[in-house]
């Protein structure tokens, strides 16, 4: 009962915490701005094969696998946490063996999975403390985030040895009569038998179960601190994913209703509809700007540097990086969102997502190949949010590259991007027998 107790506030001090910073994080997304979910079916495939099925990762055949496997592996092991919970809080042993083959199918699913997961992290370890992997550094890589990844990766480490621990533990105490199925630790009992004897057995399952559990309620509190809150974000950010081709740039509405209402002369100066929205800023220079599927992506970003490794600006030596544009959104919602909450929509920190983050050089450095989009494995959009923030400059600020303001300047004055009038278009043809 003591037990029950004490599992039951730990619990609710868990759900506490946790429900206070989602709660923080869900009132910065009312200042951002609407974005519409449609084709519910279509999304669920993409998130089925790009999310679940890690179809993305898996290009990359050998580390892919072993993320995969690490993703697999805790969606099993997941099942198991939850039975933890209901045995805290009911003081039942087992509580989900009543399902029989199902259980048995669950629990040695887990115990496999463990032992792979942990060979994974070591595999990881190895990778981020010894290996010069050239997308985990960068300008937007500072010294905290190589921390978030290593803390994250111990965490992981050693939720997996208390699983372990917990199943030795459990065999020894039911050598007979044990419920599921434990294929590995079974393997390992004669290794341990002089730690583990059936004597010390009930103090290592209680120790083990109690840190297992006590890994998972820290970790979840930390992920949404932490880049590792993709954990959670990640499978519904594929969900909720653009479903347009990558090389679709939208239009903004007031615009194309301008550009409707000019073509048309029969309405090229009636009044505009009186369900129109009102007039909006051109494009996005600060968070308020932004949808919030904008700042989603950021949540979700995994920070893997799969977007920027495959970016030709990049990797021609150009100050962009697709992963510092999110990376930054979230950094600076965090800095100003609080602000918006207490003060409201006007609240102004004279700073801005745009120049104070993001400079000019990096967003008329992208070429909108999309590469970044095509390699992202949570589906973030790139270059949407990059070709927003132009529009600001380009139709607020008239601050286009000199390139581009020679070219609107043609198009005003001649109809057409080259510096030459209408009349003199067809003069190169002249003495070539060229219709004109």
């Amino acid at each position: 009962m003591a037990k029950q107790l004490l599992f039951t506030l730990t619990l609710l001090t868990t759900l506490g915490v946790f429900s206070y910073t989602l709660y923080r994080l869900i009132s910065w997304f009312r200042f951002t701005k609407p974005w519409p979910v449609k084709e519910f079916g279509k999304r669920f495939n993409m998130m089925m094969g790009v999310a679940i099925g890690q179809s993305k990762i898996l290009r990359r055949p050998v580390i892919g696998t072993i993320h995969a496997l690490v993703f697999w592996g805790f969606i099993v092991i997941t099942l198991g946490s939850i039975e933890m919970v209901v045995e805290g809080l009911t003081g039942l042993e087992r509580p989900m063996a009543v399902t029989g083959w199902f259980y048995n199918f669950v629990t040695a699913s887990g115990d496999i999975m463990a032992y792979v997961i942990l060979f994974s992290i070591l595999v990881f370890l190895v990778r981020r403390l010894f290996m010069h992997i050239q997308r985990f550094y960068g300008v937007e890589m500072q010294k905290k985030s190589k921390w978030d990844a290593l803390i994250a990766l111990a965490i992981i480490f050693f939720l997996m040895k208390s699983l372990i621990g917990l199943n030795i533990s459990y065999l020894v105490m039911h050598p007979l009569d044990a419920k599921g199925c434990f294929p590995i630790s079974k393997l390992y009992l004669p290794l341990v038998s002089f730690i583990i004897t059936p004597s010390t057995a009930p103090v290592f399952h209680e120790v083990y179960w109690w840190m297992h559990i006590l890994l998972i309620f820290l970790f979840a509190n930390i992920l949404p601190y932490s880049k590792h809150f993709h954990v959670f974000t990640s499978v519904p950010n594929v969900f909720l994913s653009r479903l347009e081709p990558l090389g679709y740039l939208p239009n903004m509405e007031s615009v194309t209703r301008e550009v409707k209402l000019m073509m048309n002369p029969e309405t090229a100066f009636a009044a505009a509809p009186a369900d129109a929205p009102p007039p909006s800023r051109f494009g996005v220079k600060d968070v308020e700007d932004v949808t919030w599927k904008n700042y989603f992506d950021s949540l979700a970003c995994t920070e893997c540097g799969r977007c920027t490794s495959v970016c030709p600006a990049n990797i021609t030596g150009k100050k962009l990086s697709p992963r510092k544009i999110f990376i930054d959104l979230r950094a600076r919602m965090k800095e100003k969102g609080p602000g918006l909450v207490k003060n409201g929509k006007d609240y102004n920190d004279g700073k801005s997502f745009l120049r104070d983050y993001i400079s000019a050089e990096e967003l008329w450095a992208c070429t909108t190949c999309n590469a970044c989009a095509q390699e992202c494995p949570v589906n973030i959009n790139h270059p949407s949010l990059i070709v927003e923030m132009r529009r600001f400059l380009v139709m607020e600020e008239a601050a286009a590259p000199a390139g581009l303001n020679m070219m609107f300047t043609n198009i005003e004055n001649n109809g057409a991007p080259w510096q030459f009038s209408p009349q003199d278009r067809m003069k190169w043809a002249e003495g070539l027998e060229v219709a004109g």
